[in-house]
């Protein structure tokens, strides 16, 4: 949790399932949860989702990510994200999607650069939910619009792939 203000506890976590949902049901994409097919265990998420917030480059979808830490450098992260980016573009048919982080990560925005994401340093924000003191607030937005997003020879899921399909299990 290196780059966010504090872990959730208990009662925000599940807090945030909710929201999850209700992003689901009020623009038909959202958050899905990554998890590792060898044992099962919940990695994290990563999908689209419209920002809350007020920004200059609002209206936005975003693509975002959020792993635990001993799964970072795996690829987990790199092959959903481009599941999602896919979905976007091809299944929702969006012109642009974004994807924004706290300056500081650096991890972060290598995988948006290797994603295909461009970087211009005028759209650099201070992130509304935060003190503008904080040393998360200042914020770098990269941008992805369809046409690079297609130009790009990034490998797609295959139509067989569940990734990005929500399932409930037994």
């Amino acid at each position: 949790m290196a780059h966010f203000p504090a872990a959730l506890d208990r009662g925000e976590s599940d807090a945030l399932v909710v929201r999850i949902e209700a992003h689901f049901e009020r623009h038909g994409f959202g958050l899905w949860a990554i998890e590792r097919l060898a044992d099962r265990r919940l990695l994290g998420f990563t999908g689209l989702g419209v920002p809350g917030f007020e920004a200059p480059f609002m209206p936005a979808v975003e693509v975002g990510w959020r792993l635990a830490a001993d799964a970072w450098g795996q690829g987990y992260a790199s092959e959903a994200a481009v599941a999602a980016l896919d979905d976007g573009f091809e299944r929702l048919g969006l012109a642009e999607i974004v994807s924004f982080t706290a300056r500081e990560n650096e991890r972060s925005r290598r995988l948006m650069a290797r994603l295909g994401l461009f970087y211009d340093p005028a759209d650099d924000f201070l992130h509304p939910a935060l003190p503008a003191t904080h040393r998360l607030a200042a914020h770098v937005l990269y941008r992805l619009p369809r046409e690079r997003w297609h130009e790009l020879a990034i490998p797609r899921p295959r139509a067989s792939d569940t990734c990005g399909e929500r399932q409930d299990r037994p």
